[in-house]
């Protein structure tokens, strides 16, 4: 400390802190190794004891701060095992979580590679990167197996389109969600399931799984006109309500109009939606159409042909429609998983687009730390709504 004039003396690449780990762990090594043979070094080899100190190893060890080098002790009968820093170990506790850190926020593996030379300092190849990356598949196995619970009042099915190689050919698959809200009201997300094509027999075997793990009940499930998705959820939860996403109609309506006319039009639909009833919202998309068929007519058409879809959530107060169609936190989930996929040209396989979306939705989840909003009311209604299928402990 004495010599001190500038950060790099303390965390440079041969700063005081690398010396002091070095020094640290060797010490250490050198302590295991004097339990192990039961003498310290230099001292005279007790009677009875055959085995005595080798020498040492150098060995190249990454850890979250760089690479360090250390000098690790041998024994003559190679029977020494290290606890601190084991045989043939080359990455140092938080390594591994860094680069999961890294992949989980978007980075390629390039990207990784330089990051870690450039920062750290540290070569690593891109075959350690998917080592370790893919080391988290166990772990997604077992999240998309859990238990889930009995009844969810709610739960949002979505999708997002991510190009994947399959066969020499680079094609549009979707990544489809369940994403339930539960009886305290918190957003959990149920699973993750890749495919090309949707339809019934996709959606049954979806809604099947979840049956598998434990759901015996969803009270309204919140859609994008999914393809078929209406029939199977019916053979599977007959009594379940299926209300077309609000957002995703706007969305989609808007996609039909010019950029000077969505301000005007987007307000124009409003009173659709936040009718107090069918009948006054039947009224709204009449002077809609009345409004915007002449430039728009597809909008209008969009609606009436969706309407029973649509209007099932006008039944409820205020505070259980916000509630139904999508939050701005399930918004803020979609535009989170498109910021880490969308700066790659296309994935591999189904397995890397499955590890970032997991990693990426385990650093999501954990900020979904408050129920949604008026929960009390929005549960209380759904009691009434919903008579004998919500038993709160």
């Amino acid at each position: 400390m004495a010599e001190y004039k500038n950060p790099e003396d303390l965390i440079g690449e041969a700063g005081l802190i690398k010396q002091l780990s070095k020094a640290l762990l060797e010490r250490a090594l050198e302590g295991e190794m004097t339990h192990h043979l039961g003498y310290k070094k230099n001292q005279i080899r007790p009677e009875g004891i055959d085995n005595s100190r080798n020498g040492t190893t150098k060995k190249k060890l990454k850890t979250r701060d760089g690479q360090l080098d250390i000098e690790a002790p041998r024994d003559r009968e190679a029977t020494f095992e290290p606890q601190i820093v084991k045989k043939h170990q080359r990455r140092f506790e938080g390594f591994d979580a860094k680069i999961i850190s890294m992949y989980a926020r978007g980075m390629t593996v390039r990207e990784i590679q330089g990051h870690l030379l450039e920062i750290y300092g540290t070569e690593v190849s891109p075959d350690l990167i998917s080592t370790v990356t893919d080391g988290v598949m166990e772990e997604v196995k077992a999240w998309q197996n859990r238990p889930l619970e009995r009844v969810y009042p709610i739960v949002y099915l979505d999708a997002i389109r991510i190009k994947v190689r399959q066969n020499a050919q680079i094609i549009n698959k979707a990544v489809y969600m369940a994403i339930g809200v539960n009886l305290n009201g918190h957003k959990e997300v149920l699973g993750l399931w890749i495919a090309e094509q949707e339809g019934a027999k996709f959606w049954m075997s979806v809604i099947t799984e979840l049956k598998n793990r434990g759901v015996e009940d969803i009270l309204i499930a919140c859609v994008d006109g999914l393809k078929g998705f209406p029939e199977a959820l019916e053979a599977v939860f007959p009594d379940t309500e299926v209300q077309l996403c609000i957002v995703h109609m706007i969305r989609n309506s808007l996609k039909f109009v010019s950029w000077k006319d969505r301000k005007a039009v987007a307000l124009d639909l409003k009173p659709i939606y936040t009718a107090i009833n069918e009948q006054q919202a039947n009224e709204a998309l009449k002077h809609f159409s009345q409004t915007w068929d002449s430039k728009y007519s597809t909008i209008s058409a969009m609606w009436q042909r969706h309407w029973q879809g649509i209007i099932p959530f006008l039944k409820y107060p205020e505070y259980i429609r916000k509630a139904i169609y999508t939050t701005n936190a399930i918004e803020s989930l979609y535009s989170s998983l498109r910021k880490v996929t969308k700066h790659r040209g296309s994935f591999p396989t189904d397995d890397a687009v499955t590890k970032i979306l997991y990693l990426t939705l385990r650093n999501i989840a954990k900020k979904w730390t408050m129920p949604i909003r008026p929960w009390n009311q929005a549960i209380n209604q759904f009691i009434i709504h919903f008579p004998g299928r919500i038993v709160l402990e």
